[in-house]
């Protein structure tokens, strides 16, 4: 009896070890078959992650710079190698810093090539900087009716004043009309409508 257990012991680890020499035979096949693609994915794998945190790295590197040329133009607003640095840097940040010193500096030449900047609030803001220095209708009119114009009813109101001024009553009252009541200034409209528009 013991004789039958041990041939029966004996068959089932040649078995077992059948089934192992068949799973390594057939886990061979498939790594011949697929090494190529296995070592592309693992090396696609790599250069991304390296090229994604060169990509960050190189980032911040530039905002650290165009930071650190920005703390030089608040020290020193003339240096224009500084500006250019800037410029190459973050030509929206550089916007930015162009808009300040043309606001503080009344400087009218500077916000009209600012209304071409490619940062769209910088523009849009020029847009309106000029309009309302101009004290011109035509040029507040057509800021106001630009699409998303920041500060269209604003533009609205000063338009609304200067046609008061000029005793051009009818046109002001349309001009004011055209404020929306959820606006903030719809109460400064009303109050024109009220007592300035008669």
């Amino acid at each position: 009896m013991s004789l039958k257990t041990d041939i029966e012991m004996v068959k089932d680890e040649l078995t077992s070890e059948e089934k192992f020499f068949e799973k390594a035979v057939v886990t061979e096949k498939f790594v011949k078959k697929y090494k190529n693609l296995m070592i592309g994915s693992v090396v696609a794998i790599v250069l991304f992650v390296g090229g994604n945190i060169a990509y960050t790295v190189n980032k911040q590197n530039s905002i650290d710079s165009a930071n650190m040329a920005l703390a030089q133009l608040q020290k020193n607003p003339d240096n224009a190698a500084t500006l250019a640095r800037l410029e190459s840097l973050s030509p929206a940040l550089s916007s930015v810093w162009l808009y300040s010193q043309a606001i503080i500096n009344k400087d009218m030449q500077t916000l009209e090539k600012l209304k071409n900047s490619k940062a769209l609030l910088i523009a849009d803001l020029s847009s309106y900087e000029v309009a309302q220095n101009s004290k011109d209708t035509q040029s507040l009119h057509s800021y106001a009716n630009k699409q998303d114009a920041i500060y269209a009813d604003l533009a609205r109101v000063q338009e609304a004043v200067i046609l008061m001024n000029e005793k051009k009553i009818a046109q002001a009252r349309e001009i004011l009309s055209m404020i929306n009541i959820d606006s903030p200034l719809s109460q400064v409209a009303k109050a024109l409508m009220h007592y300035g528009v008669k």
